[in-house]
């Protein structure tokens, strides 16, 4: 099994944050969103992941190619880099990883991550991850046949088709075929708003036979921008804490500090008459000092002073010191 992970747009919504680092990268509960995506659908799929391959921008850098590898390698996969040059949309970026699309293989795009209970239908060409929505116009979402079969893809109906939105990971029991359609995409320059789709490869296969279902997940979190990156680390730390993982490091010191969880803290981090939580995802060597924090996403090597701080996301090496409250400010910033 391989896992295809096309990632190379650094994410302008999510700016400044991901100015410095591409938006996959950034941590959600201390590990990065795609490190999390890759993790949970090993999971799901329960077979051994051979590959993992990463489709990044030529501008990543060394060290997150590292750092990618890595978390391949921790699946006991090998990680694979390739490169996407210019945004020409979905379709485009899977066709990069065109060498590693052989074989039964996930595709999953790197800015949401999912909980689901989930067992693969042996007699299907291939699956689509949906979750049920309340507002289906502003989606893309699938239609269904009477065998719970997927015979249509609508963005975004204006009319009622289904409630069950599209979330962007998909599997194939045989990656090729879909390369196929792609291919076929590419040569006869079939373009919608400037980019090539995976919608019309994957049409491409319906029309020869293939046989989609709907996978259905429980939980659906984005990472698209501040406000929906801070809820999903407040809804991701609520399901790891349920589940009995250890958030808080053993290495934290406590001078008339508390904490109230769920919160993830990492190494080395100095709380210093502070009351920290619910719901904040604190990085390594940090330091808050006479200070309330909660509903936050505060990365490394940060220090904060004199501050109530809710709904924040406060990036790498960032230095606060004030009275401002949901704030949003990126790597090697200081305010004070």
């Amino acid at each position: 099994m391989k896992i295809i992970v096309p990632m190379a747009g650094r994410g302008s919504r999510l700016r400044p944050h991901t100015l410095t680092t591409p938006k996959p990268l950034i941590p959600i509960a201390g590990k990065p969103i795609v490190h999390r995506l890759v993790e949970d659908i090993a999971k799901v799929i329960g077979q051994k992941i051979e590959e993992v391959a990463f489709v990044i921008g030529e501008d990543f850098g060394e060290k997150v190619e590292e750092d990618l590898k890595a978390i391949a390698n921790a699946l006991g996969a090998i990680g694979t880099i390739y490169y996407q040059d210019k945004p020409l949309g979905t379709g485009h970026a899977i066709m990069c990883a065109k060498d590693s699309l052989e074989g039964p293989a996930v595709i999953a795009y790197a800015d949401t991550l999912f909980r689901a209970d989930f067992t693969l239908d042996p007699d299907a060409d291939a699956v689509m991850w949906v979750k049920q929505v309340e507002d289906p116009s502003a989606f893309g979402v699938v239609e269904l046949n009477d065998q719970n079969e997927i015979v249509g893809l609508v963005e975004k109906p204006q009319e009622f088709v289904s409630d069950l939105a599209v979330i962007g990971i998909y599997y194939f029991k045989d990656v090729s075929k879909l390369k196929d359609e792609l291919q076929y995409v590419l040569d006869h320059n079939i373009i919608h708003g400037g980019e090539y789709q995976i919608n019309d490869g994957i049409k491409g296969m319906q029309d020869k036979g293939a046989r989609f279902v709907p996978g259905k997940v429980d939980e659906w979190m984005d990472c698209g921008n501040k406000a929906v990156t801070v809820e999903t680390n407040t809804r991701m730390l609520h399901f790891l804490h349920e589940d009995g993982e250890a958030l808080v490091s053993k290495s934290v010191r406590l001078d008339n500090a508390k904490i109230i969880p769920p919160c993830y803290i990492g190494d080395n981090v100095e709380l210093k008459n502070t009351t920290i939580g619910p719901n904040v995802s604190l990085g390594n060597n940090s330091k808050v000092l006479d200070s309330t924090v909660k509903n936050s996403l505060i990365q490394t090597e940060v220090i904060i002073k004199n501050a109530t701080l809710d709904n924040a996301m406060i990036g790498n090496h960032a230095s606060f010191d004030g009275n401002f409250t949901s704030i949003s400010i990126g790597d090697y910033s200081v305010l004070e």
